[in-house]
């Protein structure tokens, strides 16, 4: 198992990540899915219902080099066909590492995740300043 796959059950350990097609299907409504990952042998309906889940959560969905199986032994289940990474920088990190393994398919979805890491990264920094005082008018 590569290192991008285990930034899975990294994502799961620190609460970041909805492991099974209800749970992701969930965090897509809520909006708070940044990125839903599809094992590549996952079920055709699976991924009718995650792409749509996904189009209505406005977030992106991608299907990654790894079996149900393969992400199963991840995140400690015995399969796992959809989970749904709920942290930016979860997201952008494993989308990162598999840009790095084939830059053609994966390229552009680590380069959309970039920048919306990016722009959260810049929105929490403006929000940890705290609210502009106006000046007092006499």
């Amino acid at each position: 198992m590569d290192n991008a796959v285990t930034l899975l059950g990294l994502a799961l350990r620190a609460g970041r990540l909805e492991v099974g097609e209800d749970c992701a299907r969930d965090a897509c409504k809520s909006k708070s899915c940044r990125l839903l990952v599809l094992a590549q042998d996952a079920a055709a309906g699976s991924v009718r219902r995650a792409a749509s889940a996904a189009e209505e959560g406005q977030c992106l969905c991608v299907t990654v080099p790894y079996t149900r199986e393969e992400l199963g032994r991840a995140v400690g289940r015995e399969l796992c066909a959809v989970a749904a990474v709920t942290d930016t920088g979860f997201g952008e990190a494993l989308m990162k590492k598999l840009a790095a393994q084939d830059p053609e398919r994966y390229g552009e979805a680590a380069e959309r995740l970039r920048v919306k890491a990016e722009r959260a990264r810049q929105r929490r920094a403006k929000r940890q300043q705290g609210p502009k005082k106006r000046a007092k008018r006499h």
